[in-house]
């Protein structure tokens, strides 16, 4: 009932009547172009909402992807189903998680039969991941999901992780029960004792297990409207959320692997070399491939965590990629198109009169489009007229 009492919020059916068409207005010209950029304007910022105060970051994320695969995802209110709509999407996701976050992990757990199963191991091959992904396109849906026994699965997996580690779990939830073996609200705070951050996606409607199981362990839970909306909800975890305790500083020890060099003797074979990645599956015999630094195991793609001295292995570039997110781009300031600017400084559009707001930055004083500024703020991470100014960008940001 304390939870109830503080979350004040009203559902949409509790509101008042809204005459939501009368948002539409035509131009002097008739048309409502102008309208429907604006709209996007508006949805584009509300996705962009700028961290606000000092925050601790995990950047070497070891998340958990549970997803129903119960009778509840046969339902075809995603189209074609719930469950191939969810396949779908997940491979964009696995692929825009390791592009953000290339130090990170991510493993794959199936709820069914009022089991789990881990399907994938924490490891950072993305292969892998979108290999077993697709590999359940024809697995029959049957039975009811087990949320305490995907929790407690997640809680061995996760507890044992070093400290500088962020934990995560992502449900994907279909079904309106869970047939849980015990109490899972003690589950859920043993999971809020190890600082590990649950996040549930509902498909169908609030369960309010799940909204406790978020609130109680610093996660987000949201309810998908079409799929669309499910696209940009399981996009949000791509980010690094908050720290869900605060921990100790530690230094991590990392390897930066290299490519062998090339024989000079041109009558002598190259060695057999096997590579670590796919040993389990009698592929990676031979051709080129990164040697670790400590014990020169061979490794086809980065990063990696090696399996014969357990040094972890990236490049400059998966650390730069990183970086970012510590450090993002400052915001830029709307302002009201005045004709202060005849173009984007980015994509050279000159501005019309759709464009009723252009955005700009405080340290280059360019103006940018809001299909531009988006793409800075959430893809790129970094202002090009900053870049073009070497005095602009290589100042460290203002950390005051």
């Amino acid at each position: 009932m304390a939870d109830d009492e503080q979350d004040l919020k009203e559902y949409r059916w509790e509101t008042g009547y809204e005459k939501t068409w009368e948002a539409i207005k035509e131009d002097e010209d008739g048309l409502v172009e102008g309208l429907v950029a604006e709209f996007a304007q508006k949805a584009a910022r509300k996705a962009l909402t700028p961290r606000r105060g000092p925050v601790r970051l995990g950047m070497m994320r070891h998340l958990l992807v549970a997803i129903d695969c119960s009778e509840a995802m046969s339902s075809q209110d995603l189209k074609p189903t719930r469950f191939l709509c969810t396949l779908k999407l997940l491979e964009k996701f696995i692929e825009e998680f390791f592009d953000q976050n290339p130090l990170s992990q991510l493993g794959l757990i199936t709820m069914k039969n009022k089991r789990a199963e881990k399907i994938t191991e924490l490891s950072g091959n993305i292969r892998k991941h979108i290999k077993v992904v697709q590999g359940l396109l024809n697995l029959a849906l049957t039975g009811e999901p087990s949320l305490q026994n995907t929790l407690e699965m997640a809680h061995r997996v996760l507890k044992p992780l070093p400290g500088h580690a962020s934990r995560e779990l992502l449900v994907l939830f279909a079904s309106l029960t869970t047939c849980d073996p015990g109490d899972v609200n003690t589950t859920i705070q043993n999971l809020k004792n190890e600082g590990i951050r649950c996040s549930v996606i509902g498909l169908a409607a609030e369960v309010r297990i799940c909204k406790k199981l978020c609130q109680d362990t610093g996660g987000d839970y949201g309810v998908v409207l079409d799929d669309v909306h499910y696209r940009s909800l399981l996009l949000e975890h791509t980010s690094p959320p908050p720290r869900a305790r605060a921990l100790d500083a530690g230094l991590v020890k990392m390897g930066f692997p290299h490519t062998a060099p090339p024989s000079t003797q041109s009558d002598t074979e190259p060695p057999i070399t096997i590579c670590m990645c796919h040993i389990d599956e009698g592929e990676g015999v031979g051709g080129e491939g990164h040697l670790c630094p400590q014990c020169r195991s061979k490794y086809c793609s980065l990063p990696a965590q090696c399996r014969t001295c357990g040094l972890t292995l990236a490049s400059a570039p998966h650390l730069a990629r990183s970086y970012h997110h510590l450090f993002p781009v400052d915001p830029f300031e709307e302002l009201k198109n005045d004709g202060q600017s005849q173009f984007c400084f980015a994509c050279v559009r000159s501005f019309t009169d759709v464009d009723k707001q252009i955005y700009r930055c405080n340290r280059c004083v360019e103006y940018y489009c809001w299909e531009c500024e988006s793409m800075i703020s959430s893809t790129l991470h970094v202002c090009p007229g900053c870049a073009s100014r070497p005095h602009l960008y290589q100042r460290l940001p203002d950390t005051s």
